[in-house]
């Protein structure tokens, strides 16, 4: 491994080669979007390369498929193969009932698409990313580009009668111009600082005509496997307190770098 890699980069990358272990020869597996499913992605490739699996995958981004493909991984469209088996993808925050806050890397639609099409999500994460309480991470919220401040206001009136602590709404932006997501919409970003409660704020927003989908993901996450720059594998199944389960052997996880590339 790379000395260089700071510690978080490390925890991301034990995290992401536990995860890749799960993965059985034949099953249909959702890749997940972000820094951490990045990880997860070369190690899959490397477990394909040497195992000679056979494994059929789905990404939540195009630039998730681009990596993939670039690896040699088979990757299909949700509408072939219709059903996963598992998705393994990061999360921004995660909380004791394995709540989720997705979104940062503006692939939320797809992402929570994919993870209900799948009988089990996993999900791979740095353990800063535990919260007591969602909400320090701001909410992305996916909405039409048309009309767009008007959604926006009709959010600030529904974070009025919600238990949250902000109610900053900010339209994400890509230099000079707002972001556009894969589906060609725009994102805001809720600082809410804190979410007294989830269900109730999800199903608000969702309400909202204009709006296409919010980052919560609530009761969709089975797994949260949690790694540390030492190479200590953490996993909380849902229902269940955290467990060590492994420790990753550093030291002779070079090859991922040396072989695949970026």
């Amino acid at each position: 491994m790379p000395s260089d890699l700071s510690p978080i980069e490390k925890a991301k990358f034990t995290a992401a080669r536990h995860a890749a272990g799960l993965i059985q020869d034949g099953m249909k597996v959702g890749l997940g979007t972000g820094s951490t499913a990045a990880w997860l992605v070369r190690c899959l490739a490397e477990r394909v390369r040497d195992e000679k699996l056979q494994i059929t995958s789905v990404a939540t981004s195009t630039r998730t498929a681009e990596l993939a493909r670039s690896l040699g991984l088979t990757v299909s469209t949700l509408d072939e193969v219709m059903r996963l088996d598992l998705t393994i993808d990061g999360a921004d925050e995660f909380d004791g009932n394995l709540g989720l806050i997705k979104g940062g890397g503006a692939a939320l639609l797809q992402e929570k698409i994919v993870a209900t099409a799948s009988d089990r999500m996993v999900v791979i994460a740095d353990a800063a990313k535990h919260v007591a309480t969602l909400g320090a991470f701001p909410l992305p919220v996916e909405v039409i580009p048309f009309g767009w401040r008007a959604t926006s206001r009709l959010v600030e009136e529904v974070l009025a009668g919600q238990d949250v602590l902000g109610h900053e709404v900010v339209l994400r932006m890509a230099g000079d111009v707002p972001l556009r997501t894969d589906e060609n919409n725009y994102i805001l970003d809720l600082h809410l600082k804190r979410i007294g409660n989830p269900q109730s704020l999800a199903l608000a927003l969702n309400q909202i005509a204009g709006v296409v989908e919010n980052g919560l993901f609530l009761n969709i996450c089975d797994t949260v496997v949690v790694g540390h720059p030492d190479g200590r594998v953490e996993v909380t199944e849902h229902g269940s307190p955290a467990r060590q389960v492994a420790q990753i052997d550093l030291a002779t996880t070079s090859n991922i770098f040396s072989d695949l590339g970026d």
